[in-house]
């Protein structure tokens, strides 16, 4: 203790419900700060991942189109294939849609739960609260009798 400050001696407990506090308390500012960090983090890297991708894909149409044209290679397409393609195109990106709204929904009701739990923590331990209450009476009751 001879290393800290005299403010941080006054607010070191040695009481276990102290320590489990002060311990709780770095332990949630800690995360409170780092995860937005985090999260940018890993928004830069799907961004930078779909960029690349994006990238490649452009890049290799384009060599594929330069060297069909250099070869002669016709590349147009019967209408039917040309159709199916559209629409097979289409379907993809209703079904991505779909899908992304699933998990948006799934997403929000979990947060909803996770609300309606944390709402709800005060009082579970006020009803744990009361319990105790009731068991250390009946017992001090118990113990005063006997």
């Amino acid at each position: 203790m001879q290393n800290m400050s005299k403010s941080q001696q006054e607010t070191t407990t040695k009481d276990v419900f102290g320590t489990y506090q002060e311990n709780i308390n770095n332990v949630f500012a800690t995360i409170n700060k780092e995860v937005p960090k985090f999260h940018q983090s890993v928004t830069d890297l799907q961004q930078q991942c779909m960029q690349t991708c994006e990238n490649t894909t452009k890049a290799t149409l384009s060599l594929q189109i330069e060297v069909a044209n250099k070869a002669g290679i016709n590349m147009n397409i019967p209408d039917a294939a040309l159709a199916t393609i559209r629409d097979t195109n289409t379907e993809i990106t209703k079904a991505y849609s779909l899908y992304s709204q699933m998990v948006q929904t799934s997403i929000d009701t979990a947060k909803q739960n996770i609300k309606t739990f944390n709402d709800s923590v005060n009082s579970f331990a006020d009803l744990n609260r009361n319990i105790v209450q009731s068991w250390m009476n009946t017992f001090t009751q118990n113990t005063i009798r006997n």
